[in-house]
């Protein structure tokens, strides 16, 4: 069912309609929620707020529908509610949502559909986008590797990698975070550094899963990057227990991780823009009309700026890293990310061969379920 959440612009309208912009009201948009609600303070909460925001300033109408239950039918259900109701702009976060795409877009040609982390391996690699679809996917490869480089720096020399399932979205990231700990490690002159990398084999902390991370910290892990939605839980609860240190994923993760664990948890965070991406593409497509340089296509977002690494689409938190002096500053970061955008530094995307170190020892531990 529609969640009771009152639409914004609705009330807009009530109270100030010679107020709302008259280009705007052809539009309405609609957020489907992934597995998780609005308040996970991941993709669906980011998700959410930027969509909500675009619309309250542009006096669009909004509401955000939340599937029944984790699976393409309930989405699809979802997003076809989403359309009877008027909702023509169809937003939606997560690579779940490829099945139901395949579903729904060809067949509802009038609405607009934005998908974000959605690529072709999430839709099939025979799948043709049609012109009222637009994907972004992120390299999520630079921004693990950003805070892999970052977390060596600063001093960390046991390290771990959490991920939620083996998606590619997930092990670009993990991918990424070994090539640059492997970086760092060469960079300082510092020997001994040891990754321990292991998915869940699902988005969310359980005991199980509390239970490794026990092992690892109390075996002298000194940080985990805890890479898929609410896997994080694990390696907090674990990490509080002996004083240690988490890296958050997707977005700035610091305040729900420092804020329900322990204070200075986290090191940083790993950041893939979907506030921004969300919110320019809704602007370009609503406000400017400019659907024709999304339609039918599937954008790989990353670096933007050499001089600005807030500007890109894949970033480190600037206000809540744990920056030092002599160690790593956001002078040393703003270095690193023009070397990666001037192509000084690479980073490989492949997911299908881990990564070659050469400074570093990585154990590689499969999958804790599934």
């Amino acid at each position: 069912t529609k969640d009771e959440e009152p639409a914004p612009a609705e009330e807009t309208k009530e109270e100030e309609p010679t107020e709302e912009p008259a280009d705007n009201t052809e539009y309405a948009v609609a957020m489907i929620t992934d597995y998780g609600d609005i308040t996970d303070q991941s993709f669906n909460q980011t998700t959410y707020e930027a969509c909500k925001a675009f619309c309250e300033d542009n006096g669009v109408e909004f509401s955000y529908f939340k599937p029944a239950g984790d699976n393409t039918a309930d989405r699809v259900a979802m997003i076809e509610k989403a359309i009877d109701e008027g909702y023509n702009v169809v937003v939606m976060p997560g690579y779940a949502f490829g099945e139901a795409i395949k579903e729904t877009a060809e067949s509802n040609s009038d609405t607009t559909f934005i998908a974000l982390d959605v690529g072709a391996g999430d839709l099939g690699e025979d799948y043709v986008v049609p012109a009222n679809l637009y994907c972004a996917v992120y390299q999520e490869e630079l921004c693990g590797y950003m805070a892999g480089y970052a977390a060596v720096k600063l001093g960390y020399t046991k390290l771990g990698f959490l991920g939620g399932m083996a998606v590619p979205a997930v092990i670009r990231f993990g991918y990424g975070f070994v090539q640059g700990v492997d970086a760092a490690a060469a960079a300082k002159g510092v020997e001994g550094v040891e990754v321990n990398y292991i998915y869940g084999g699902q988005f969310n902390g359980d005991g199980d899963i509390t239970a490794v991370m026990d092992t690892w910290y109390s075996n002298g892990t000194q940080l985990v990057f805890a890479c898929g939605g609410g896997i994080f839980t694990s390696a907090a609860e674990a990490a509080q227990k002996v004083n240690g240190k988490v890296i958050g994923v997707d977005t700035d993760q610091s305040a729900v991780i420092d804020g329900g664990y322990g204070e200075g948890m986290t090191v940083t965070s790993a950041m893939k823009g979907l506030a921004p991406t969300t919110i320019d593409t809704l602007t370009d497509v609503i406000v400017n009309g400019n659907w024709a340089n999304y339609a039918g296509k599937i954008e790989t977002l990353g670096l933007v700026s050499a001089d600005d690494p807030s500007a890109n689409y894949v970033q480190l938190p600037l206000e809540t890293t744990q920056w030092a002096d002599g160690k790593f500053t956001v002078e040393d970061y703003t270095a690193l990310v023009a070397d990666m955008f001037n192509g000084k530094v690479k980073v490989s995307n492949d997911t299908t061969v881990e990564p070659t170190v050469s400074n570093i020892a990585v154990n590689y531990l499969g999958n804790i379920k599934g």
